[in-house]
Order: structure tokens, then C-alpha cells, then sequence
């Protein structure tokens, strides 16, 4: 036994380090692993190694690549761009409508990407005397929901660490659940910070759909108070300087850094239509989710990594410019990430350490209520740290309790995912930093306030309704 707490205490340890002194987590995570193996338990060489999870990497890889062309190649601001055209000059709409365009662009790959739109919307809320509030939670939500799609970063972790367990997860009802409790969270925000827009008319509803439109070049303005020492700005978004110092001065650990270069594509304009690239990546953005959607009804199991690499292949093919400048952009930082911490865990339940835990979560006694401490956990570090990390890392320590019985796995994995993104929307994390960095200097101090009452109470609020109203009725039914 003392082997296996000694594992589980290097493991947090790492984590612990990792967070305090910036280094990059999947890091030290392969070399605890390596470690951990070789001098705790009898685990050769090609043993650790074969822990490592390349069907994650690919689909990571995969997904991050081709929508990294589709911004290469300025696809991302076109939909933008049509998008905004396309809003009226409603002010009680314009979170709902931010909410859908930033879930559509958070679920291409990279959920942070959905960044960009934060500046646009902290201008628009100015103009049209919405509340920054509301806008900024709205942009964060949008964030969350878009990220547990089947072809975004929370999504794929969850369901493929789920799939790996034997969990049947489906990719489907965890984007259905997000998506459900992020806009119950939505309606909640407009009812604290805008019933005055359907009470009152205001005088911004009368500037033109097109105004609204060339908002978003307004936006990069909003962006360049944020990015200190004159950090080059994104197009309509938010430089990779000012980013990080938005993570520096709220804690943010630096693995997320890497999502933000997924913002980077080319200025346009609303008036100009697509090209011919950008009508074909639109075509085939179209082609992936039908092809998804289509296998999974069939019962078949798609390979949404492949599948992305082919249609980025083909990008690639017709614009090699655009091909060449993506793959870069492929985010091997979260690979690396999320592979380091699997690696671990792997070595973990290889030497029994796993099971130690499924022990400790028997002797709490209820199912329930080791499932509802679990979520709080996964909440609580997870407003402070790298949620995609520890997605990754708990996701795997909550087998035992679901091989204890009682709690199916399904409901429990959602709920913990669910739980371990809520939290985002406190300053001391991305989201919550960049709504606080891109607010007017009047409004900042407010919203800071706000941010941290909204995001700590997602801590317990979350498990309470997720725990409550998912885990206990698929338990009793």
C-alpha cells in the first residue's frame, strides 16, 4: 500500500508544481510516469510507453489541424463577419446571438478560439447599453457548451478517456448536456444583469444590421487597451501577448496559452463574399459533422481524427499556402498535455493505485454523496488550473467509484465534465481574466466582483444540479 499512496502523492505533487512554477504539466507528468514505473513497480520501458493514448493524439491533432486552416485561410471571418450582418440592432438578442456564433467557433478544435469574440462583444455591449456582464458571461458559456462538441477539446477528453474505460459515453449526449445546462446559466444571466433590456427601448436599436456588422473592426480598438507593451494584436480578438498577461496577472496556467494561436486569421471585411477556399472549407465543415452524425446513427463508431486530416488534406491540396501556415497551429501542447497525464494514470492503475481510491470512495459509504464530492474536486482545482488537465486526470480516477456500483458511469463522467467547466467564468481563470481585460477601465472592478461571486459559486452549484438532476435520476431509473 505504500507504494501506491507514495504514486498518488507524486502525482498530485506534479500537479501542484507544475501550476506553481509554470512548467508545462504533461511534462513532468511523462517523466513521473517513467519514474514512478520504474522504481515503484516491476513496469518495463515499452510498458510505460504503451500507456500513452494515440487515439487521443490523432484526434487532437486531426481536429486542431483542420480548423486551423479553416481560420488560415479566413473562413472563421467570414462566418463572423455574415453572421453580424445578419443581427438586428435588438440589444436584448445580441447575447443570445454572441452565445451561438462563439459556441460554433469554440467547438472548431480549440474551445478558447471563441476568445475572439470577447473584444467585439465588450463593444457592442457598449454601444447598445447591454449590460458587460451579461455579454461577458454570455462569450463564456458560449465557450463551455461549444467545447464538450464531438469535435472540440473538452468533448473529445471526456468522451474518448470514457470510451477507453469502457464507458459507453456518447460524444452526442455530452455536447446535449453541456449545451443544456449552459443555457439554463444563460437565462439565469439575463435575469441578473438584463431585465432592463426588455423593459426599456435603447437608442442603439436604431443603428443599421451593417453598423452592427463594423463593430468587429471596432473590437481590435477594445483589444489593444488590453495587450500591454504594444503586444501585436488578433484579427477582431485578442493578441497573444495580451493573453498571457492576462494569465499572468490571474494565475492561469500556462498550458492553455497554446488554444489562443487558433485565434490567429486574416483581417476582412463584412462586405466581401467567400472565396472559392473558403465555400469549399465551408462545404466541408459541413461534410464532417453530416459524415458524424450519419456513422453514429449507422452504430458505427467515427474516427473523427481521420476524418479531419482527409478534409485537411484536401484544404491543403487546393490552398498549400494555407496547409503549410496550419500546421503549426496543430495543438501539440495538449497533446502532450493530455497524453502525459494519461501516461500516469495508466501506471497508476497498472500498479493499483486506482483501486486504492475505489476503496476510499466505498467507505464514504453512498455512492451518491462520493459522487457529488468527486464534482466539487473537479471544480474546485479546476478554477485554478487547467481544465482540460484535469478533465483528463479525474475522468480516470472516477472508475473505481463507478466499478464500485451504483453510479452509472454515463451520468457520472458528464456530470464531472460539466462540473470541471463551469467554474471558467471566475477571474482567476481565461475566460473570466479576458472578460475582466477587455471591459472598459470603469467597468473592471465590478466585474471582477461579479466574475469571482459567479464562478465560486459554480463550484457547489454545479455539482448540485448536475449531481442532482443527471447522476441521482439515472441512478433511480
Amino acid at each position: 500500500m505504500f507504494e501506491q499512496i507514495l504514486a498518488l502523492g507524486i502525482f498530485i505533487a506534479l500537479f501542484a508544481i507544475g501550476a506553481i512554477r509554470g512548467v508545462h504539466i504533461g511534462v513532468l507528468m511523462l517523466v513521473g510516469a517513467a519514474g514512478t514505473g520504474l522504481l515503484l513497480t516491476d513496469m518495463a520501458v515499452d510498458d510505460i510507453i504503451a500507456e500513452f493514448p494515440l487515439s487521443i493524439m490523432v484526434l487532437l491533432a486531426g481536429v486542431t489541424y483542420f480548423f486551423a486552416i479553416a481560420q488560415e485561410n479566413g473562413t472563421v471571418d467570414r462566418i463572423i463577419d455574415w453572421a453580424l450582418e445578419k443581427v438586428g440592432s435588438s440589444a436584448v438578442l445580441l447575447p443570445a446571438v454572441f452565445f451561438l456564433i462563439t459556441a460554433g467557433i469554440a467547438s472548431m478544435g480549440a474551445p478558447l478560439a471563441g476568445l475572439v469574440m470577447m473584444p467585439v462583444g465588450m463593444q457592442v455591449a457598449r454601444k447598445y447599453g447591454v449590460d458587460y456582464a451579461l455579454m461577458g458571461l454570455a462569450i463564456c458559456f458560449a465557450i463551455g457548451a461549444g467545447g464538450f462538441a464531438p469535435t472540440s477539446l473538452y468533448g473529445i477528453v471526456t468522451y474518448s478517456t470514457a470510451h477507453d474505460a469502457g464507458i459507453d459515453l456518447s460524444p452526442f449526449l455530452l455536447f446535449g448536456i453541456a449545451v443544456g445546462v449552459y443555457l439554463v446559466m444563460l437565462v439565469v444571466a439575463y435575469f441578473m444583469f438584463g431585465r432592463s433590456l426588455f423593459t426599456k427601448k435603447s437608442a442603439a436599436n436604431a443603428r443599421t444590421s451593417a453598423e452592427v456588422g463594423a463593430e468587429a473592426g471596432a473590437g481590435e480598438t477594445a483589444a489593444g487597451a488590453v495587450g500591454g507593451s504594444g503586444a501585436g494584436l488578433r484579427s477582431a480578438g485578442i493578441s497573444r501577448g495580451s493573453a498571457s498577461a492576462t494569465k499572468v496577472a490571474f494565475g492561469e496556467d500556462e498550458e492553455d496559452e497554446a488554444l489562443f494561436d487558433s485565434s490567429n486569421s486574416g483581417a476582412s471585411t463584412a462586405s466581401a463574399p467567400f472565396s472559392f477556399v473558403q465555400i469549399l472549407t465551408v462545404a466541408l465543415m459541413g461534410a464532417l459533422i453530416g459524415t458524424v452524425v450519419v456513422l453514429a446513427a449507422l452504430g458505427q463508431e467515427p474516427d473523427i481524427g481521420l476524418l479531419c486530416f482527409l478534409f485537411g488534406a484536401i484544404l491543403a491540396l487546393v490552398d498549400p499556402k494555407t496547409g503549410k501556415a496550419a500546421l503549426p497551429k496543430i495543438d501539440w501542447s495538449t497533446v502532450l498535455l493530455v497524453g502525459g497525464i494519461i501516461t500516469f494514470v495508466g501506471v497508476l492503475q497498472s500498479m493499483g493505485a486506482v483501486d486504492l481510491l475505489g476503496e476510499g470512495a466505498k467507505a464514504i459509504g453512498s455512492p451518491l454523496i462520493a459522487a457529488f464530492v468527486l464534482c466539487i474536486v473537479g471544480g474546485l482545482v479546476s478554477a485554478f488550473a487547467s481544465t482540460t488537465g484535469i478533465l483528463a486526470a479525474l475522468v480516470p480516477l472516477a472508475l473505481p467509484l463507478i466499478a464500485a456500483g451504483g453510479v452509472p458511469g454515463w451520468a457520472l463522467i458528464a456530470a464531472l465534465g460539466v462540473c470541471s467547466a463551469v467554474v471558467d467564468v471566475s477571474p482567476f481563470s481565461t475566460l473570466g481574466a479576458t472578460v475582466v481585460a477587455t471591459a472598459p477601465a470603469e467597468a473592471k472592478s465590478r466585474l471582477t466582483t461579479i466574475l469571482v461571486k459567479f464562478g465560486m459559486s459554480m463550484i457547489v452549484i454545479g455539482p448540485v444540479v448536475l449531481v442532482g438532476g443527471l447522476v441521482l435520476p439515472a441512478m433511480m431509473f
